[in-house]
């Protein structure tokens, strides 16, 4: 017998649901003396929090979607792989370092994924209120507040993308700060900001956020032109994902060429809508200075 079809926009509500109750969890909680460590380093934290939002999520999403598998950042263990089965992708807290210094730029991410394809993205801001949803095909939103307006994104009209040199752009150093890959993001970055004159891109200016999902959600919405990333994972970037794309964005890789990444590859450039797209993809990857180690693409094969 055929399995029944899943109703992506009922898990959409359902998710939605989840992830204001987690905000609940976050806003009650005080992270700086609840209790916390590190995962490798002193840049790589881990809060109480996290981990007491992920059981509640976790055992929501069994109870109700039993046939539909988990990933979740606090709970995966190396080797854990992504398959082509339905999988709920989930980071209770998305930005735990802003988290557990008070910075209001963190997020609950919810995702879901089919064939490796993210279709469904919940992403809620319990400090500002801000929710960002999209379902394939359906378009993204965000609803400010609890009973606030519904904005489509972007939330304006997309202006062409000209060049580097009329952009801002997010990026994010990672916890690992040392190696091939931190002299590729020191060195990539460098090129961005740097003058013309100094054979760089001179771009408007960089910004280190602290959440990849919520600066999906600023491509997404227009605020941010571009935001390319290494290091991170699928519960990172699979909810923003289908948001930015349905907001007329679109997902490449890191590296030049990488037209086609997977979800969780772990090296990333998202782009928000706009004429122009092509072109200021390339650009910016004639930007990137070296070969990145940390993740994998369809490029490596070659």
């Amino acid at each position: 017998m055929a399995s029944t079809p899943l109703d992506y926009n009922e898990i959409h509500d359902f998710l939605i649901q989840i992830a204001r109750r987690a905000g609940e969890m976050v806003t009650s909680a005080t992270p700086a003396i609840s209790g916390h460590g590190t995962k490798k380093n002193s840049a790589d934290l881990v809060t109480e929090t996290d981990q007491a939002v992920e059981a509640m999520v976790s055992a929501e999403l069994r109870a109700r979607y039993p046939e539909i598998s988990f990933m979740g950042e606090e709970t995966y263990k190396p080797g854990d792989a992504l398959t082509s089965q339905p999988t709920f992708i989930v980071d209770p807290i998305d930005g735990t370092t802003n988290f557990f210094h008070g910075h209001p730029y963190m997020c609950v991410s919810l995702g879901l994924a089919v064939d490796k394809k993210p279709v469904v993205g919940v992403i809620y801001n319990p400090w500002t209120e801000q929710l960002y949803t999209g379902i394939t095909g359906q378009g993204s939103f965000l609803t400010e507040g609890k009973t606030g307006e519904k904005k489509r994104l972007p939330l304006r009209s997309p202006e062409p993308l000209r060049d580097l040199s009329h952009c801002l752009i997010a990026v994010e150093w990672g916890s690992d700060r040392d190696g091939n890959d931190y002299d590729v993001k020191v060195k990539t970055f460098r090129k961005l900001c740097a003058s013309k004159e100094e054979g760089g891109a001179m771009v408007h200016g960089i910004r280190s956020l602290g959440s990849a999902e919520l600066n999906l959600c600023g491509v997404a919405a227009g605020h941010l032109d571009l935001y390319w990333e290494t290091g991170c994972w699928a519960w990172d970037v699979c909810a923003g994902w289908v948001i930015l794309e349905e907001a007329g964005g679109r997902m490449v890789g890191a590296h030049p060429g990488d037209w086609e990444p997977a979800v969780d590859q772990r090296r990333y450039f998202g782009v928000r809508g706009g004429e122009g797209q092509k072109e200021i993809i390339e650009e910016f990857w004639g930007c990137v200075e070296g070969r990145l180690e940390v993740g994998y693409d369809a490029l490596d094969k070659k």
